[in-house]
């Protein structure tokens, strides 16, 4: 089995740059079945496993009306993926592609998003189908669909 971290044949990372112009505040944490890059599905499903999402104070409030949708958008910060790749290869091809041209996790911004299916809200705890992020992944934002769809 290969290591989370392993570079590929064909694969090529750089140096990080230094970061000073952005801040991300982590309002949530998101429970998963998955411990590992390489039980994680590829992309999540809406009839995937049950995972939760948890905020954090002060931003509960912000879950105010969030019971009238059937589905969101979840952005997340992939914490445990590489920063440095630019040339990588896909999961089942050997060919080496940039960074840009995949959908890997593995990016100089690790931002993952999924549409979920909303199941149930319980206080600050929402629960959703569709996730595809590893147990403990920090939350960034959720977002409604663009058209009420209740």
């Amino acid at each position: 089995m290969r290591a989370d971290n392993e570079i590929r044949p064909g694969e090529l990372a750089v140096p990080l740059v230094e970061t000073t112009d952005a801040s991300l505040v982590f309002i949530g944490r998101i429970q998963t079945p998955w411990s590992s890059r390489e039980e994680c599905p590829r992309q999540g499903r809406i009839d995937g496993p049950i995972c939760r999402i948890t905020l954090f104070e002060p931003w509960t409030q912000a879950l105010d009306g969030i019971s009238g949708y059937d589905r969101l958008e979840v952005l997340y910060w992939l914490h445990r993926a590489r920063r440095d790749l630019v040339r990588q290869c896909a999961h089942s091809d050997p060919l080496a592609r940039g960074t840009f041209a995949l959908r890997s996790p593995m990016r100089p911004n690790p931002i993952g998003t999924s549409i979920v299916a909303l199941e149930d809200v319980d206080g600050t705890t929402l629960t959703v189908r569709g996730l595809d992020c590893l147990d403990g992944t920090p939350l960034l934002d959720i977002k409604p669909p663009r058209h009420r769809l209740c």
